[in-house]
């Protein structure tokens, strides 16, 4: 089985020394990787700008890419071959309008930057999709945690959706722990807080079972 997996957050420019991003540091992404190769699976791992090391077994291929564009043209290269896609990344969910060749300079006590919606990777690969393969996203949410996570079932065709939320303690960025609900259109089933290994092999679990 082969499986694309996405980690890490991505980096969008705003000039030559300065980008907009988020706070995931690609643990839960990397583990996920390495869970999916200890059961077997041949990954391709799409990873954005984390201090991670390239995982080091051999069963995993890491490409390495900085933005939101880059990482949906190395996911959609290998999408079609894959059986599985799990998109972990925190991609960036608007960029600059314009990328300054140069590095901005301060002047003034205001600076206004327009944004535009950047692209979606998962919606992008979700259009693709066969019938024959296996979704599983992720939400981090605030508010509202199962009524966002379950929308992202049908606008990105994901057959799960690992939902996190920040009003967990030990969950989110930045830990070595998480803690998780698998959502489905269905049920909701939560899972303990653990080490993100543990988590990782616990998702890859659910799904093998879902997928047999």
């Amino acid at each position: 089985m082969h499986v694309l997996v996405t980690a890490g957050p991505t980096h969008e420019a705003l000039d030559p020394v300065r980008y907009l991003g988020n706070h995931s540091t690609g643990k839960m992404g990397y583990a996920l990787a390495e869970a999916w190769a200890e059961a077997g699976a041949r990954v391709t791992l799409v990873s954005g700008p984390t201090h991670l090391p390239v995982p080091a077994h051999p069963a995993i291929r890491t490409v390495r890419v900085t933005s939101g564009r880059e990482m949906l043209a190395a996911c959609q290269a290998v999408a079609a071959e894959c059986a599985v896609w799990v998109f972990a990344a925190a991609v960036a969910d608007y960029r600059p309008a314009e990328v300054s060749p140069t590095k901005i300079k301060k002047s003034g006590d205001r600076l206004t930057l327009e944004l535009v919606k950047n692209v979606d990777v998962a919606a992008a690969l979700g259009a693709t999709k066969r019938p024959d393969q296996f979704s599983v996203g992720f939400a981090l949410e605030t508010n509202d945690e199962l009524t966002h996570a379950r929308a992202k079932l049908g606008s990105k065709r994901f057959d799960v959706v690992v939902l996190n939320s920040l009003a967990d303690p030990g969950a989110g960025f930045a830990h070595d722990t998480n803690q998780v609900t698998l959502v489905d259109a269905a049920t909701a089933t939560p899972l303990p807080l653990a080490l993100k290994t543990e988590v990782a092999r616990a998702i890859v679990a659910a799904v093998r079972a879902r997928l047999r």
